[in-house]
């Protein structure tokens, strides 16, 4: 008989082995320890154990969902962290119960969406998801670039300064992007949690013009060029800044439906990679 808690009254062993057999056989090797596991799912991806369920035969973890709530885009959310099953226990009804424990606790808790990210390919998934009632909504891409050389085609930087700052700066723009989607994984307070991240803001005579956060392994969280100050070099500015100052041979980035970011990282050199996914949600 298959029994289901809540991932705080259950050991962090538990948790771990029911993460490790269920991805066991994903189509992308997803392998941490359980320090990395937990540092990251329950970090930065804003899970929690009392958000999330777990599922039992006997003494054996068999499937678990993790769930985060916070205030995305202006609407409480409840996200799905990660959902899997062991692949013994799969087509037995367990990630429909599972999911409708977390639904029952989104609503016990008043959000008004919730929220997941499936990769491209994974058509069961795809086809479950659909089934309970989730819908696509954004389509996410992953770009790279390799970079040999300087790009900036800035015009005009004698009266503009790029220096690292720090986070609060960065957030200071949260107020003129409330409109353009975010995903879930460059939003200011997932990076807030990331170590390592170099924030950059570009100034003219003090004012504020775009800023970007920036890993010290080329991994952009986020750039953004004020519209009146784009197309004139700002944001390659910014990049070659980084690239100079951290050392970098190379630069990725995700990011969902945005027709400008895409093509301005297409003109600076990024390829896309092979992985895309779908984020996904369901209305309460």
């Amino acid at each position: 008989m298959i029994q289901y808690f809540n991932c705080k009254d259950v050991d962090d062993e538990s948790i771990y082995k029911a993460f490790q057999i269920g991805f066991s056989d994903y189509m992308i090797p997803l392998q941490t320890t359980k320090e990395g596991f937990f540092e990251r799912f329950f970090g930065p991806e804003g899970n929690k154990k009392e958000e999330s369920y777990i599922a039992f035969d006997a003494q054996k973890p068999v499937g678990l969902i993790l769930g985060g709530i916070k205030d995305y885009e202006g609407l409480k959310t409840m996200r799905c962290g990660t959902m899997c099953i062991d692949p013994e226990y799969r087509g037995k009804g367990i990630s429909k119960e599972l999911f409708k424990l977390h639904k029952d606790k989104a609503k016990k808790e008043n959000c008004k969406q919730l929220f997941l990210e499936v990769i491209n390919g994974n058509e069961r998934a795809v086809n479950f998801y659909t089934s309970i009632g989730y819908q696509k909504l954004y389509f996410l891409k992953y770009f790279s670039c390799i970079v040999n050389e300087i790009k900036s085609e800035a015009k005009d930087m004698s009266k503009k300064l790029i220096k690292r700052v720090g986070y609060d700066e960065i957030l200071a723009l949260e107020a003129h992007i409330r409109d353009i989607h975010i995903n879930w994984q460059n939003g200011f307070d997932y990076i807030k949690q990331i170590n390592d991240v170099v924030h950059y803001g570009i100034y003219e005579e003090n004012k504020l013009l775009g800023a970007a956060s920036i890993h010290n392994k080329g991994k952009i969280f986020f750039i953004y060029i004020k519209p009146e100050y784009r197309n004139c070099g700002l944001a390659t500015s910014v990049l070659d800044k980084a690239l100079y100052d951290l050392n970098l041979t190379q630069f990725n980035i995700s990011l969902p439906n945005n027709a400008n970011l895409e093509g301005f990282i297409r003109k600076y050199g990024f390829t896309q990679d092979d992985i895309t996914q779908y984020e996904m949600y369901q209305p309460l």
